[in-house]
C-alpha cells in the first residue's frame, strides 16, 4: 500500500492522483447528501444530483478531448501562442462551472418548492456544497493557478445568481439539461 501511495505522490502522476480524489470527493459527497437527505424525505435532489455529476464527468472528458484536439489544430501551447492557449482553456473551465451552478440551482430551486424555510436552506446549502465539489472535478482537468483563481468564486456567485433567478439559469442551459 505504501509502493502505492508512493507513486501516486509523484509530480509525473498529480492528474492522476487529483482525477482520484475528485472522483473520491464525488462519492463521499453524495453518500454523506444521501445520509442528510433520507430523514428529510428529499431523495429525489440526491438522484438529480447524482445524475447531473456523470453527465458533468462525462461533460468534463469530451471537452477536455475536443479542446485538446482544437488547440492541436491551431497550435496553441504556453510557448508559440500562451494566450490562446490559456484563454481558450479558461474558457471551457468557466462554462463548466457555470453550468453546473445553473444545473445545481435548478435543481435545489425544484427540490426545494413547497418545503419549510429550514428545510430550503439546508437544500440551498447543499446545492453550494454541490459547487463546491464540481469545482474539484473541473480542476482536475484543469488545474493551472489561474482556473482555480477564477473558477471558485465564479461558479458560487453563479450559484447564488441562479438560486435568485432560476429563470436565468434555464434560460441559458435549461435546453442542455433537457436532454437528460
Amino acid at each position: 500500500m505504501d509502493e502505492i501511495i508512493n507513486w501516486l505522490m509523484r509530480d509525473e502522476q498529480k492528474d492522476l492522483f487529483e482525477f482520484l480524489v475528485a472522483m473520491v470527493m464525488n462519492l463521499l459527497f453524495l453518500a454523506l447528501s444521501a445520509l442528510l437527505l433520507w430523514p428529510l424525505g428529499s431523495l429525489s435532489l440526491l438522484f438529480s444530483l447524482a445524475k447531473g455529476y456523470v453527465v458533468l464527468w462525462s461533460i468534463i472528458f469530451v471537452s477536455a478531448w475536443l479542446l485538446h484536439l482544437f488547440q492541436r489544430f491551431f497550435r496553441m501551447n504556453l510557448y508559440d501562442r500562451a494566450n490562446a492557449y490559456i484563454f481558450s482553456t479558461l474558457a471551457v473551465s468557466t462554462v463548466l462551472q457555470i453550468g453546473w451552478a445553473a444545473f445545481a440551482a435548478l435543481a435545489v430551486s425544484t427540490g426545494a418548492a413547497g418545503s419549510p424555510i429550514w428545510l430550503t436552506v439546508i437544500l440551498y446549502l447543499l446545492g453550494g456544497l454541490s459547487c463546491l465539489v464540481a469545482y474539484y472535478d473541473v480542476s482536475s482537468f484543469y488545474h493551472g493557478g489561474l482556473y482555480r483563481l477564477f473558477s471558485l468564486p465564479l461558479n458560487l456567485i453563479s450559484f447564488l445568481i441562479f438560486s435568485g433567478w432560476p429563470a436565468i439559469g434555464s434560460l441559458f442551459f435549461g435546453w442542455f439539461f433537457q436532454l437528460f
